[in-house]
């Protein structure tokens, strides 16, 4: 089977020649363990962090090892009862044609409740409960707010603006890095105002899409993002710190936020999250968010690519911000 290796760890932006492909023989289930052919496979901005050798949240990546994240699959394979053959999965051993997994450390999903199987995997999984925890629970959303979102043309971003939008939100705005996103981010996905932030700075067109102020901000991205996020919230205005996409290449500290000092006048609230320490919450996150994608209210968008050869390639496609919605490898 093929597999996908840490070659050598990046210094700032990765490049295709930090990634190896390998070829390694296929691995049997011990007991107790199950067998998955892989089906499709997540590659998210955090991967980024775990490529360089420091202390993190998670474990980083060790060079020369296969890489980990996401996926979904088939088991053909099984030693446990409670996991037979023929169930579909999700699990945490991508980057691999095969994995071989306790059958505890596998989530069985049903197939024909999901538009795709790989919406286990961006709206349905871990990408949607990023969103819905983000923005409810630490952001502490509340009906009638005014909602901006960095990265909004992404996998988390877009599904944050939806719920927003669900939810009641007085108006939700979203910054992304073309124009034809920010025309998505409006006529597809229910924002009421989107901008290009290579167009001018981004607290120019920030004041001007609320003029009022924002009372939330979900930041997937950082530096001038946040401390134009800062400039506009309004008193107890409240942040969501997700991601930091802007600064994860850089070799240097970011010039950016300057103004940490307006977060006391303001009394703003600042917090950031792991979603992994949130999973208590997916039942009521799919409670909700099921129907929604049924009954259409929900749209859910993915960039897929195909091919494990191809997944470094889509990695580094998307720390360059060239998906729309949730980027999966198709294996």
């Amino acid at each position: 089977m093929q597999e996908i290796r840490l070659a050598s760890r990046p210094t700032g932006w990765p490049t295709a020649d930090n990634f190896e492909l390998a070829e390694t023989t296929t691995p049997e289930p011990g007991d107790g363990q199950v067998l998955v052919r892989n089906l499709f496979m997540s590659v998210d901005p955090y991967m980024r962090g775990r490529m360089n050798d420091t202390k993190s949240y998670v474990a980083p990546f060790a060079v020369g090892e296969p890489l980990d994240g996401g996926a979904i699959g088939e088991v053909v394979a099984s030693n446990s009862p409670d996991v037979p053959v023929g169930a579909h999965v999700t699990h945490a051993l991508g980057w691999r044609e095969f994995s071989v997994l306790d059958a505890a450390r596998v989530r069985v999903v049903d197939p024909a409740a999901a538009p795709s199987l790989s919406a286990y995997l961006g709206v349905l999984g871990m990408t949607g409960l990023t969103a819905y925890v983000g923005l409810l629970d630490i952001a502490r959303f509340r009906e009638g707010d005014t909602v901006f979102v960095s990265g909004a043309a992404g996998a988390v971003g877009s599904i944050v603006g939806q719920i927003a939008r669900l939810k009641g939100a007085k108006r939700v705005i979203g910054s992304a890095g073309s124009a034809e996103k920010a025309r998505r981010l409006v006529e597809e996905f229910g924002f009421d105002a989107a901008f290009n932030y290579k167009d001018a700075p981004v607290r120019e067109q920030l004041s001007a899409a609320a003029p009022d102020g924002i009372d939330v901000y979900f930041d997937n991205v950082g530096g001038e993002h946040l401390e134009a996020a800062i400039a506009s919230l309004t008193k107890f205005g409240r942040i969501a710190l997700c991601g930091a996409i802007a600064q994860y290449n850089d070799t240097a500290p970011p010039a950016a936020p300057r103004n940490m000092a307006s977060a006391i006048g303001k009394e703003l609230n600042l917090r950031g999250f792991i979603v992994g320490n949130h999973f208590h919450r997916m039942p009521d996150f799919l409670a909700e968010a099921a129907p929604w994608l049924r009954d259409g209210s929900l749209a859910a968008r993915e960039t897929v690519v195909d091919g494990l050869a191809n997944a470094p390639e889509a990695f580094l496609g998307l720390l360059r911000g060239e998906n729309i919605g949730k980027m999966i490898v198709r294996l």
